[in-house]
């Protein structure tokens, strides 16, 4: 009788347990005692603090909290903030940790988290791979002939089909789980051989557009979980640095597919409109800024549902979008409406040439003084026989030294102009745009490389790379 109490004691605190929201991780980490400890997590890039404890004389403690954690790889952290660690939290987040320091990560026993056990031996059987598959790099390194290269790649394919099978072999018995998320994220696809190929041989574009069309395979963009691994954001930056054309209407294209993608899981949907925002509102490469003015237009501008950004970034972000708006490559240039030295009008639109290299600078300006006698000596050697004209706009630094410096270094065929006061603050009383936002103008120098239309070719360029492009373009012009 006392046997079944007990039973049915046990049963109803296991069922219990199993309702019970929030979390409740026991930690006992040696040889720490009566200090903190913290339980981190990754977000992309990103480290973050989730919890942390104080452990007891006997260097145990629990993390918990009435809210389950969300799912990813968390860490823990010692007093000293070293990540000494990883953890795996899912849907069950009540077990124990028990661990000493000496011997990490080999001394860690999980307790009640078969799923811990599975990626603690994963992790060890990875590392043990890891190591062999360096050896047999170095091995290839030293090889003397082709025999000996070939014999160490089928040692290193040998090794890597052991670890596909490993992780498909978790993947097949644990379909759902936290651990084969990660393994369909970690996976890449693997291009058919040659013989498999169109016309029986390599073909390369077939082989680009294989990976890069399965490249997502397995991996849902709704599995926020996904969001707190190392793993996904690295994803991503290869997808888009590496086999996404870097041209604005083709980054546009997968953005859009991405989003509607994500849509139904509102965390994934923010740290993916997040991160493509970060990537475009100052991009890597001229023109793709296009990508953030489709973002903004498309996604956040009066967009009630996207709250996640600070009353300060919405401003910076909307005060960039319409910066942009007015310069896009492609797009008609802004005129100009300034004034020469002897406050004579000589608008941007009056100039009559094949190409217009608008410069705006600053006589007072370090890297000025560097950047524009350079320029001003490839356009006397060249430019200037080819019909280019320079329109130099003067930023800052007080009209006489503008004009000290023009007449010291001999700046004599440029269209030389500048705003006057009378000028900029009529246009600011109007509530009208100047020309620093019209031409995203916060530094100097700046260049902008206009056609004879004045639509914007190329723009925050160095000189030398106007060239190459102004050399493409005359290139252009003679065969047409």
């Amino acid at each position: 009788m006392k046997k079944l109490l007990l039973l049915a004691c046990l049963l109803i605190a296991a069922r219990l347990a199993a309702q019970t929201p929030g979390y409740a991780i026991g930690i006992t980490l040696k040889p720490y005692k009566n200090q903190y400890v913290y339980l981190g997590y990754y977000y992309g890039k990103i480290k973050a603090l989730a919890d942390s404890v104080l452990l007891n004389a006997n260097s145990s403690g629990t993390f918990k909290g009435k809210t389950k954690l969300n799912g990813g790889i968390y860490f823990v952290v010692s007093p000293r903030k070293e990540i000494l660690f990883e953890v795996l939290l899912d849907k069950q987040q009540n077990f124990s940790i028990q661990a000493d320091t000496i011997g990490l990560p080999n001394s860690v026993k999980f307790i009640n988290s078969p799923e811990n056990e599975l990626f603690q031996y994963y992790s060890k059987f990875a590392g043990a791979n890891g190591k062999t598959a360096a050896a047999y790099i170095s091995e290839m390194a030293a090889a003397k002939n082709s025999a000996d290269s070939s014999r160490i790649s089928e040692k290193l394919r040998v090794l890597n089909e052991k670890m596909a099978h490993y992780r498909d072999s978790v993947t097949s018995k644990n379909p759902g789980s936290m651990l084969t998320a990660l393994f369909k994220a970690l996976k890449e696809p693997v291009v058919p051989p040659a013989a498999k190929q169109p016309g029986g041989k390599y073909d390369s574009l077939f082989a680009y557009n294989y990976f890069k069309g399965h490249f997502w395979d397995g991996i849902s963009f709704t599995d926020e979980r996904l969001l707190r691994t190392p793993i996904f954001e690295p994803r991503l930056d290869k997808y888009y640095k590496s086999l996404v054309v870097p041209e604005p209407d083709s980054i546009e294209k997968e953005v859009d597919i991405m989003l509607a993608k994500a849509a139904p899981n509102k965390e994934m949907y923010k740290y993916l409109l997040t991160y493509f925002v970060q990537q475009y509102i100052n991009p890597q490469y001229m023109g793709q800024d296009a990508v953030f003015v489709h973002l903004f237009e498309k996604y956040i501008n009066n967009n009630p549902e996207v709250d996640w950004f600070t009353e300060k970034y919405k401003k910076y972000m909307t005060d960039r979008a319409y910066s942009l708006m007015a310069n896009l490559i492609g797009a008609p240039a802004q005129n100009l409406e300034l004034v020469d030295s002897s406050e004579k009008p000589r608008p941007l639109y009056n100039v009559n040439a094949p190409f217009v290299v608008v410069c705006f600078w600053d006589a007072t300006c370090s890297h000025c003084k560097e950047v524009v006698p350079k320029l001003d000596s490839i356009y006397q050697k060249k430019w200037k026989q080819e019909g280019v004209v320079i329109y130099g706009v003067m930023v800052d630094g007080g009209k006489e030294a503008w004009t000290n410096y023009i007449r010291d270094n001999n700046l004599k065929d440029w269209i030389h102009v500048y705003e006057t006061n009378a000028a900029r603050d009529a246009g600011y009383a109007a509530g009208k745009p100047n020309y620093r936002q019209l031409y995203d103008v916060y530094q100097t120098p700046i260049l902008y490389l206009l056609d004879k239309d004045k639509r914007i070719i190329a723009k925050k360029l160095t000189y030398d790379q106007i060239e190459e492009v102004l050399n493409v373009k005359m290139k252009q012009a003679a065969k047409n």
